[in-house]
């Protein structure tokens, strides 16, 4: 396989980024829009980083730090593309960038069903917690 780069998405990125969500069958929410996309990579402390493979967005991460505590979701890769240690580098990258901005403990959000995505945190090093659980609320405007 040709090597892959790990870089920050770009807003002519946007629209790429939301149809490689959907092709990696992860759950696209009211929230997921290129519109959104674009206001993720204006924000302070908000690193979309993308993984590609001879000019195709291959994996996402998104990566926040809010001043507290580092947060990562939306990691995806392609199905064609998985086990061949792209996550690995989006998250490690997310993981460098998050510590630079002063995190000391990173949490994921992983989609519980997925299989392949909750055997690659524990894989990954981290650990589940069981003792938390995540509530929302979407706002429309």
């Amino acid at each position: 396989m040709p090597p892959v780069t790990i870089r920050s998405a770009t807003e002519t990125d946007a629209a790429a980024v939301l149809d490689l969500w959907r092709a990696a069958e992860t759950t696209v929410s009211v929230t997921d829009t290129p519109e959104q996309i674009l206001v993720a990579l204006g924000q302070p402390g908000c690193m979309v980083l993308v993984g590609e493979v001879d000019g195709v967005l291959v994996g996402t991460l998104i990566a926040t730090f809010d001043g507290w505590r580092g947060n990562m979701y939306r990691l995806a890769v392609l199905p064609p593309f998985r086990r061949r240690g792209i996550a690995r580098q989006l998250v490690v990258e997310g993981e460098r960038r998050l510590v630079a901005l002063g995190a000391r403990r990173i949490t994921a959000l992983v989609e519980r069903e997925h299989d392949w995505a909750t055997g690659f945190w524990g894989v990954a090093g981290y650990t589940f917690d069981a003792g938390m659980a995540r509530y929302y609320h979407n706002v429309v405007m």
